[in-house]
């Protein structure tokens, strides 16, 4: 008897939550771009992925290198509040991966940021919101 094939998603498609919360994240990856590019920032990557963790964009402005986490909630404040301990030091492992890959820009600056973003508001980008200080 042959066996059955194997699904990608569970019978009857998947989640509409997990797909309703990547749209609203790429929705929001997006808008942020777009708003770093306003301030002058050059997007070098977006939505990267690596063993030791994501990074939701790579900006550069002048020599300085801005590893972008990008939340959107249902106000700015909760927004900030998402960007736990174990997310950043992921953000952080995930940075050190990039920085291996793309050695043009060892020498240059590298901070944290964070942009917060909420319905009817304006972003919020947080400059150095964080370090990569345990």
């Amino acid at each position: 008897m042959p066996s059955a094939p194997v699904q990608d998603t569970p019978p009857g498609g998947p989640d509409p939550r997990r797909v309703g919360a990547f749209r609203l994240g790429l929705a929001a990856e997006t808008r942020a771009a777009w708003w770093l590019r306003l301030k002058g920032y050059r997007i070098l990557g977006h939505r990267l992925r690596f063993s030791r963790g994501e990074i939701d964009l790579v900006a550069r402005r002048g020599r300085v290198v801005a590893i972008v986490e990008v939340k959107a909630r249902a106000s700015i404040d909760a927004a900030i509040a998402a960007v736990t301990p174990a997310s950043r030091r992921r953000i952080v492992a995930a940075s050190q991966q990039w920085l291996a890959r793309n050695p043009a820009y060892a020498g240059f600056g590298l901070r944290f940021d964070i942009v917060a973003l909420a319905p009817r508001r304006l972003p919020v980008h947080l400059v150095s919101a964080f370090t990569a200080d345990p």
